[in-house]
């Protein structure tokens, strides 16, 4: 990232970062004492005190997750921000900031008023 870059585009880089990372170290089972250190410490070094963007990438992901195949997955993932410091206040409301992006992601796509309604592939 540059200077250059503004702070909105850069805390989106480093949300998507953060929330790659804390994907690629949760897994299906009880991580290793090691294993959860070692996540913690990278998120930790990531956000660099950002606690307000491991808040958000926190709560998106328990929100978006409630109900739906991969929910243990994603929560330790989240539990890994919580761990590094994400702000406790904040992730409620970024948790119900996911639940709404599921929903969003359950409707169809928005109608196109020149062609009508998608037809589904033939």
């Amino acid at each position: 990232m540059t200077d250059s870059c503004p702070a909105a585009e850069r805390d989106r880089i480093l949300v998507a970062q953060l929330h790659g990372t804390a994907k690629r170290h949760a897994q299906w089972r009880e991580l290793t004492e090691a294993e959860h250190a070692a996540a913690v410490g990278e998120l930790t070094e990531l956000a660099g005190g950002r606690a307000d963007l491991l808040a958000e990438v926190a709560g998106v992901m328990e929100g978006f997750s409630d109900g739906r195949l991969g929910e243990a997955l994603v929560r330790q993932a989240a539990a890994l921000c919580r761990a590094a410091g994400a702000d406790p206040e904040a992730i409620g409301e970024w948790a119900e900031e996911g639940r709404r992006r599921a929903a969003a992601a359950g409707r169809p796509p928005f109608l196109d008023a020149r062609r009508g309604p998608r037809q589904p592939p033939s």
